[in-house]
């Protein structure tokens, strides 16, 4: 048997235009000479001809949110409430199990920049793929806005998941969802203008606020997706890391296929 991961998750770069201004990460880089010279502060009397080519540690500093890079969103991120009235989870109270279970790739690449994916495409997806959904199960959508990580078309670009077909996913047992895209939702600017043109609020973060009804998370800026040899009959890993009291973390999601 032989066992392939494929990495699903986007690197935390610095300056690129793939985030709102406000939330683009920054990264200042230690490099091994200054290194050195921090290292001497540990160690008095320490020269630096005295360490390896005269060279020491390497380290960041990072500026950047919870959501910077691939990153699951916990039910905190999108109301102080779930599943009804009950506090919602914090990234630090997600149940491990949740993250490590069997994966559904569902493709959506075909449909246009900023269409909603409703509860029946989701049905005729999984009929037409011959698979049944079960509780634990970790659900990925494919829209191939991936392509275009790096730039800021990426901010617009793929479809986005709607109220009724998240709930259609957490009705079913799932916890844990993702997408390949920027936001779980249709990109925001086709959010605002669906609002602009309607006056009508239920089409604000609809998808997110469904958490608010049932509390699940969302992986947003997934990748790799095609490279997936299968929609179904794999693991997928991703945990994320322990920020206290946090509505995200940061994580690298591993697709695991066993052939």
């Amino acid at each position: 048997m032989t066992t392939t991961y494929i990495d699903l998750s986007i690197s935390i770069e610095p300056g690129l235009p793939s985030d709102p201004e406000m939330m683009i990460p920054r990264v200042d880089y230690v490099d091994h000479l200054t290194g050195a010279d921090q290292m001497k502060t540990f160690f008095p009397g320490l020269q630096t001809e005295q360490l390896p080519d005269g060279l020491g540690w390497s380290l960041e500093f990072m500026h950047l949110t919870t959501h910077s890079g691939t990153h699951l969103d916990a039910p905190w991120h999108y109301h102080p409430t779930m599943s009804q009235g009950k506090k919602a989870l914090t990234i630090d109270e997600i149940p491990l199990e949740w993250c490590f279970s069997d994966g559904v790739v569902l493709d959506f690449s075909s449909k246009a920049d900023g269409d909603g994916i409703s509860a029946e495409d989701v049905d005729q997806c999984l009929d037409q793929m011959g698979y049944c959904l079960k509780p634990l199960d970790i659900v990925l959508v494919r829209t191939g806005a991936d392509a275009y990580w790096g730039t800021a078309e990426y901010l617009v670009k793929g479809a986005g998941m709607t109220r009724d077909s998240t709930l259609y996913l957490l009705d079913r047992g799932v916890n844990v969802v993702g997408i390949d895209a920027w936001s779980w939702d249709r990109p925001l600017p086709f959010l605002a203008k669906a609002f602009q043109d309607s006056g009508d609020p239920s089409v604000v973060w609809e998808a997110h606020f469904a958490g608010i009804e049932k509390g699940y998370c969302h992986m947003e800026k997934l990748t790799n997706l095609d490279k997936l040899p299968r929609p179904f009959g794999f693991k997928v890993a991703c945990f994320p890391v322990k920020i206290k009291n946090a509505s995200a973390g940061w994580c690298r999601p591993v697709a695991i296929v066993e052939e």
